[in-house]
């Protein structure tokens, strides 16, 4: 070392200015006065301070050992430490059951798998480690591994030999030399597995809590297949409503098809996320199923309605919100169904409160289905065109629609996003004048 305090220089510069604490360090000199022992085990983040002269071959060896060791099980300490707070962070959006969530949380037990195994940090390079699988008929999907694939001829040997010992029931645990296989189960049908090859034999205790973690992953897997379920007769149910809606007035079909991609679209430009916008797009489509409750010689009247049969139509809304109270999970587009004819500044129907009260999504619909049906032929109008629907959107912004939702609509407009969708307005509309004059 250069000077006296050399050595100590380069604990701080390990310790401080690369942040690595992990690496173990022992100070070895043959100056003892210079640097007081009890000083710098007091001041400075070393494993051991020795003397030259005590530092026989011996010593030296039980020295690496014993800092080797430690390191090993500080290393072991930080990968669960890692997966714990994968898993932590994945678990409030757990119950929504986004891939992205299911993914992390997976990867997070994995992490403490790795650390309960001793798995090398990179071995996965070279070798496959673990992973954690689901079985889905004849299809296999790997949800989290401990790296990137590298071998894939013996990732899928891997994979067939799990997915057939989990299927025949054997559930051999160690299904290759040092492999063990842990299978997930709902109920007693095998959905997938676990398989990690750890450096080192695992005592009853570790295996036990193996199955502990594969017993969550597997909870995990249940909770999804029951999200999917709900979440497929919640979009049945949607489609039944808006079915119903469509065949009263065969107008405004494709109508709702579009104020769902529409509404989806603007929600994302305003930064919901995609899976959210999902959910906004398909309560959208209930935003007219209060038309089941109007009579047919006003809802296809051609000429302009009377104001008794006015009041007839506004009271519409009434009667969707009170079809969609029946179910909790309809809630949204109850919402949308009662309030999406209200006013940003008040004025609007059935309640005139100002619809700033009301939830975004319904806020977004007042835009889109305003200018959807300006641009739409009905027995009642003429389509306008598209700058004037345009205009009037715009001089609508802060007193009948949110300006915020308005920017975000417009923005979507002018970058061609729309595009599509105004075609399809088109279409109808040339369908529509098709139908009148007859073949």
């Amino acid at each position: 070392m250069e000077t006296d305090d050399a050595g100590l220089k380069l604990v701080e510069y390990i310790r401080d200015e690369l942040g690595n604490r992990m690496i173990r360090l022992i100070i070895r000199t043959g100056q003892p006065g210079a640097a007081p022992e009890r000083y710098v085990i007091d001041n400075f983040d070393i494993d051991d301070y020795k003397d030259k002269t005590e530092l026989t071959a011996t010593r030296l060896y039980t020295t690496v050992r014993s800092a080797l060791k430690a390191y090993r099980d500080l290393k072991t300490i930080d990968l669960n430490r890692l997966g714990l707070a994968r898993v932590l962070d994945a678990a409030p959006d757990l119950y929504r059951i986004s891939h992205a969530a299911l993914n992390q949380f997976f990867e997070g037990v994995l992490t403490q798998i790795v650390g309960l195994c001793n798995l090398a940090e990179m071995s996965f390079i070279a070798t496959l480690d673990g992973m954690i699988a689901t079985i889905d008929g004849q299809e296999i999907n790997v949800l989290a591994t401990t790296g990137p694939v590298k071998d894939r001829q013996r990732l899928d040997e891997i994979l067939k030999l799990c997915a057939e010992a989990v299927k025949d029931g054997s559930l051999l645990e160690k299904i290759r030399q040092n492999g063990i296989l842990i299978p997930l189960r709902t109920g007693v049908q095998p959905i997938g597995f676990v398989y990690v090859e750890p450096t080192r034999t695992l005592d009853d205790a570790d295996l036990d809590l193996l199955r502990v973690m594969a017993q969550q992953c597997s909870n995990a897997l249940e909770n999804q297949r029951l999200h999917l379920n709900l979440q497929e007769a919640y979009g049945s149910a949607i489609d039944m409503l808006s079915e119903i809606a469509e065949f009263k007035d065969k107008s405004t079909g494709r109508h709702i098809q579009r104020i769902d991609r529409y509404t989806r679209l603007v929600a994302i430009e305003l930064g919901v996320s995609p899976d959210e916008a999902a959910l906004y797009g398909m309560a959208s489509r209930l935003n007219d199923v209060s038309k089941i409750g109007i009579p047919d010689e006003i809802l296809r009247k051609p000429g302009k309605l009377t104001p008794e049969e006015t009041e007839i139509m506004k009271a519409h809304v009434t009667v969707g919100a009170r079809i969609l109270s029946h179910s909790k999970a309809l809630l949204m587009a109850r919402e949308v169904a009662l309030s999406h004819h209200e006013c940003w500044a008040g004025g609007g129907y059935p309640t005139g409160q100002p619809s700033r009260e009301s939830l975004l999504l319904t806020r977004i619909v007042s835009v889109v289905d305003v200018f959807d049906a300006l641009l739409s032929r009905r027995p009642y109008k003429m389509p306008w065109s598209l700058d004037n629907a345009v205009s009037t959107i715009e001089q609508g912004a802060g007193t009948q629609f949110d300006p915020t939702v308005v920017a975000a609509f417009l923005n979507l407009l002018r970058r061609g996003d729309l595009d599509s969708l105004l075609e399809s307005v088109r279409h109808d509309n040339d369908e529509f004048l098709g139908e009148i004059q007859g073949p």
